[in-house]
């Protein structure tokens, strides 16, 4: 063979494919781009995504590790120094990065963060908010930190209602943190609440007696073991303290008895639950122990006691003359005659709130309530719910010539009464101008007598609009007619309650909450008039 074809045979052998080798496509093409061989890359391909991860590499021998080694190693002192000023010189001054601000919170000033957590707490309490404010950073954690934002506090055992043991465990848990918070957080408390304790009511107590001298409202709710020289000593450790709150929880009479004589020109609230040591304790009261006294409310308990309460009206009188606000809830109450001739007591010429409503009916007349109210011009408020023996005849007889609200309704007493079916008119009439909410359900005024007491609000002098906004006529006789009346009358009226109201159409008796539900009940009234008619 020629020396030519020889090397024309020998490059063609070069350049053939091996037997099974596939030719090159572009997509080997663009993996080689991708990953090339001999630079530390391979390829993993999915369903959905490509991903280029190091390779272990090829394997390199000693010698090679040695001058990989060597070629790392730093150059000299002095030729690293002067690399250094050359780069100092080449290159510019690095710009600091802008970042996100993390501490804007510790700049804003103490001062700001305090009203705002003022606003806080006054609107929610400051528990929870402020246990996790105080874990933000220092500053936040230094306002959450001061008293002063901690002056309502409700304290209860996290394991109220289960076992007595347990009970006790998670009382004693809370006392130890109590022994620290009372000095550093409650030093300014104001208001404190105890709900559920049941054996560790007298340390508690006495920690409040030590930190919070500026203490002055106290509630104990369902607690137990209140002995009386605990609330004696609460007495004298907190000058301030004029309301306390006892309803519900077991406490002897003696240490009410002497709490008041403690504490009792100062008194301004008492709530009490009516028991056996009840008496007692207003006997206190009847004695003036408490001549400032403003809001005296007592109420019954779980177990209802069915003996009547007998009050001494001329004796509260006399022993509470700035009473403020009277309430005698759900009780067997009457008003106990100083003897064979009442005389009439001084009254109460402060009063502006007088409730004695009950689910049951009592023993409260026309005759018991001039009692009560001869000397009230100021009253604001009246609760007769149950009193059904009181009429309006003896309601019109009242001093009371500014009243706002008067409750009337008769819930599941009036089936065994007789009801009065006249005299409405008398207490609309009286009171149209200054009457906010009424209630007459359940009552047995008749169509025409309730057609004649809510027109009193259409016919107002001056053209200026009655200041009714709830009417409450529930299993009333009020007709349809009379209703769309009193709706086009009072333009505030935002509730009205038409429950079994015999007379009125199917479909509209219920209540109506707001401005547009009333105004929907009084479209619903004009168009069915004339069918009705």
């Amino acid at each position: 063979m020629a020396p030519g074809a020889a090397r024309r045979a020998r490059r063609r052998g070069r350049g053939a494919q091996p037997a099974g080798a596939r030719a090159r496509s572009a997509e080997d093409w663009w993996w080689d781009r991708l990953a090339p061989s001999g630079s530390g890359y391979h390829l993993l391909q999915s369903d959905s995504m490509l991903l280029v991860l190091p390779g272990p590499g090829p394997a390199r021998t000693r010698v090679q590790r040695r001058a990989a080694r060597r070629t790392q190693r730093l150059p000299p002192p002095a030729s690293r120094a002067k690399a250094a000023k050359a780069r100092a010189r080449a290159a510019p001054a690095p710009e600091p990065q802008q970042g996100p601000d993390s501490g804007w919170g510790d700049r804003l000033p103490l001062e700001i963060l305090l009203q705002i957590f003022g606003l806080l707490v006054a609107a929610d309490g400051p528990m929870p908010f402020l246990a996790r404010a105080a874990r933000v950073c220092r500053r936040w954690h230094e306002a959450a930190s001061q008293p002063a934002l901690w002056r309502t506090v409700t304290l209860s055992p996290p394991l109220a209602g289960r076992l007595a043991k347990s009970g006790a465990k998670a009382e004693k848990k809370l006392l130890v943190s109590l022994e620290w918070l009372m000095p550093s957080r409650f030093s300014q408390l104001q208001r404190l609440t105890l709900i559920h304790w049941k054996s560790q009511v007298h340390p508690v107590l006495k920690l409040v007696g030590e930190s919070c001298s500026r203490l002055t409202f106290l509630k104990l709710s369902d607690c137990h073991g209140v002995s009386p020289d605990t609330l004696v000593m609460l007495a004298k450790a907190c000058p301030e303290l004029h309301s306390l709150d006892i309803q519900h929880s077991m406490v002897e009479s003696t240490a009410v008895v002497n709490f008041l004589e403690e504490a009792g020109p100062r008194m301004r609230k008492l709530w009490l639950t009516c028991s056996s040591q009840t008496t007692a304790i207003l006997g206190a009261l009847l004695g003036g122990c408490c001549p400032q006294l403003q809001v005296l409310e007592v109420s019954t308990g779980i177990n209802r006691n069915s003996t009547p309460l007998q009050l001494p009206v001329e004796a509260l009188q006399k022993g509470c003359p700035q009473l403020q606000v009277l309430r005698l809830l759900n009780l067997m109450w009457l008003p106990k005659p100083s003897g064979r001739v009442v005389t009439p007591g001084p009254g109460f010429p402060s009063l502006e709130e007088l409730c004695l409503a009950g689910s049951t009916c009592n023993f409260v007349s026309n005759e018991a309530l001039g009692r009560l109210l001869h000397g009230s011009p100021n009253l604001r408020l009246l609760d007769l719910r149950g009193c059904a023996r009181v009429t309006p005849a003896g309601l019109h007889d009242l001093p009371c010539q500014e009243l706002e609200q008067l409750h009337l309704g008769l819930y599941g007493t009036s089936d065994r009464l007789t009801l009065a079916k006249e005299g409405s008119h008398l207490l609309t009439q009286k009171w149209r101008h200054t009457l906010r909410e009424l209630d007459l359900s359940g009552q047995g005024f008749s169509e025409k007598d309730l057609e004649q007491a809510l027109a009193a609000f259409s016919a107002t002098p001056g053209g200026s609009p009655p200041a009714l906004c709830s009417v409450n006529l529930r299993g009333t006789r009020v007709p349809p007619s009379t209703v769309s009346s009193l709706i086009s009358s009072c333009p505030g009226l935002l509730y009205l309650n038409l429950e079994s109201c015999r007379c009125l159409p199917r479909g509209l008796k219920r209540a109506y909450r707001g401005q547009e539900e009333v105004q929907w009940c009084l479209e619903q009234l004009l168009t069915s008039l004339p069918s009705s008619s």
